[in-house]
Formats: structure tokens, sequence, C-alpha cells
């Protein structure tokens, strides 16, 4: 886990390269990478980030930092997404953009199946495609994970074992069935379960939620009354955080039903501090959204073949990129997340 900490001082540091959001912290990026910032000298380049849902906590925050590569390299950078989670919305976005004929697409999908079709169409008229959260996507020139998904779910695991004690019933959530990335922090969290906890059960098949913490809140209310007995919560979506913490507040169920997932403190801050929900584990998708666009610069700029192990893009948690799949050469890791409780919830209130 400490090995993974290291993201943590990009939310809380303040350097000169850093900006702020009403309400948020700052995006530090005072140590981008030199190619990017020769780049921007040569030539313009217009870069559109996809998102899988505009207008959520999560989503604001990632138009931090596309915002800040624009003031800092001069590239033609924003944001855009659907109002909703919807991945035929994404498509036509894409289709749009396409059409505009963008140089590249940075992208975070909400179906990756559902976008195969048109980020291939992208690629065959030479737009750059980078992606997030999106490690089975065949289409893209490079896909950047901020870690393994596997040890994030495991470490999700840990934590609500803990919590339950070891024993119990508890359900998992994603916001879709085909968002990968989640679904692979939900099977390490699983896998982890039944090694180290066996008297712990999934009681059901994972709640898909839209990433939305209504949908997180009245699946898990169905879920309650079909399994009274229910005592965890393993939260992939960011939502969930909320969606979680709501029932368990109006039910009176501190200390009876415990959670783990992804979350934010602006999100979810309010259950963190009344021992509604005990723990949330995020990266900041600031710099996520910043180093997705830095790789499609370097890839615009000739410098593909850079984009490998071992790259240091210069951002905290993308110090030293890994690619242990041999067979996905393209498919990078960096090596951060934060894990926050009641206790630290102070230092990240992005």
């Amino acid at each position: 886990m400490k090995k993974l900490f290291s993201i943590v001082t990009a939310i809380t540091m303040l350097g000169a390269s850093s900006v702020y959001a009403a309400g948020n912290g700052p995006v530090d990026v005072s140590k981008v990478s030199k190619d990017i910032t020769a780049a921007a000298t040569k030539k313009k380049f217009t870069i559109a980030t996809v998102v899988k849902v505009d207008g959520i906590a999560w989503f604001d925050r990632m138009r931090n930092g596309v915002n800040q590569f624009k003031a800092d390299t001069g590239h033609d950078t924003w944001m855009v997404g659907p109002s909703q989670a919807d991945a035929a919305a994404q498509v036509q976005i894409i289709e749009n953009l396409i059409a505009q004929g963008v140089d590249a697409i940075c992208v975070v999908p909400f179906s990756v199946e559902a976008l195969e079709p048109v980020l291939k169409k992208a690629r065959d008229r030479g737009i750059v495609v980078i992606a997030h959260e999106a490690s089975n996507l065949q289409n893209s020139d490079f896909t950047l994970e901020a870690f393994d998904n596997l040890a994030y779910g495991a470490k999700l695991m840990e934590v609500l074992a803990k919590s339950m004690g070891g024993e119990g019933q508890y359900v998992a959530t994603v916001g879709s069935l085909t968002s990968k990335s989640q679904n692979e922090w939900i099977d390490g969290g699983v896998a982890y379960q039944k090694k180290n906890f066996p008297k712990m059960q999934e009681v059901t098949k994972r709640l898909e939620t839209s990433d939305d913490a209504n949908t997180d809140y009245t699946k898990l209310k169905e879920t309650l009354t079909t399994y009274p007995k229910l005592k965890g919560v393993l939260g992939g979506p960011m939502p969930t955080s909320a969606g979680a913490g709501r029932l368990i507040a109006e039910r009176g169920l501190n200390g009876k039903i415990f959670f783990a997932g992804t979350g934010l403190v602006s999100v979810a801050g309010e259950y963190l501090k009344n021992n509604n929900i005990q723990y949330i584990q995020f990266w900041d998708p600031a710099v996520a959204g910043y180093a997705m666009n830095e790789l499609a610069v370097m890839t615009l700029s000739g410098k593909k073949a850079q984009i490998k192990a071992g790259l240091n893009l210069g951002l905290e948690g993308y110090g030293n990129l890994s690619s242990p799949d041999a067979k996905k050469p393209n498919l990078l890791y960096g090596q951060g997340w934060v894990g926050v409780t009641k206790e630290n919830m102070g230092k990240y209130n992005f």
C-alpha cells in the first residue's frame, strides 16, 4: 500500500503550475515532461477528452487536469461527456469529434464493447486514441491505468473484511457490467475474499448502478430488503460511496453495514465524518486527465516509441510506468492510489 501512495502529493502540493477550481484543491504538474513543453512550441494539437458522464464530481476534477494541460502547453484541449452515463451518447460524441477532425481523443469508456467500432473508425482516420479505465480496449494507441486493477480491489476487500470481522454477507456494485476496470476491481476483491475470508459471502450478482448515486441508493435498498442480514458493500463506482452512506444513515445502520469502495471526500465526506461509511479509495482524476493528454501529444509528436515501461511522465503516480502484460505492450500502469478514512479525509477534499 505504501508503494502506491505517491499520488497523494499531487493533490496536496502547490507549485508554480498549480491551478485551482472553486472548492477544489490544486492540480500539481510542476514536473511535467520536457518533451511535452517542447512539443507545445512546435505544433498546436486539438485533443478532446471524452468521459463517461459530465457533471459529476469525479469528472469535474478530471476537467481541471485537462484545462491545466491546455494552460501549460498551449494545445487546444477540452473535455466533453454525455449528461447521463450512456454508451450510445458517448459513441455519438466521438462520431462528432471524428467529423470535426480532431488530432486525438482521450476516452474513459462507459462500455468498452460499444466504443470499439467508433474508436476503430477514429484510428482509421488517423486520430490518436488514448484510453483510461479500459484495460481490455483493442482500438487505442495506448491505454493508461492508474494502477493494477486487481490489487486495487484486493485492498478494498481487505479493509471491508476487517470492518465486517471477516464474516457475513456483502454485495458489490459496478457502474456497468461492461466497465472493464471496475469489474476487475471487484474481481480482485472477490478473489481476495475467497482466499482470505471464506466465511464471507457475496449474496447476489453485481449491482449495475450507471454511475449514479440515486441508483446506488435504490438498488442497495432493494438488496437490503431481500437480504436483511447484509453486512457489507464493496463499491466499484465512485457514487456508491454516497448511495451507501445515505442508506446507512437513514436506516441507522452504523456499525451494522460497512462500506469500502471508490469515492471522493467531496462526495462522501459527510458519511465518513458520521461513521456511516469507513473507507474510500481513489486516484486523482485530474492527474489522470493530464497524463492522457500528455501521452496523446507524445504520440502525435512522433515519440510513440518512448511510451513504454519505465517512462516517467513527471506526474505523481505516473513516474515509472509498467507494462506487465507482454501481449499488451500498449497497456500501461501507474503506481498510485490513496486510501481515505475519517482520520485523514481533511487532506483530500477536492
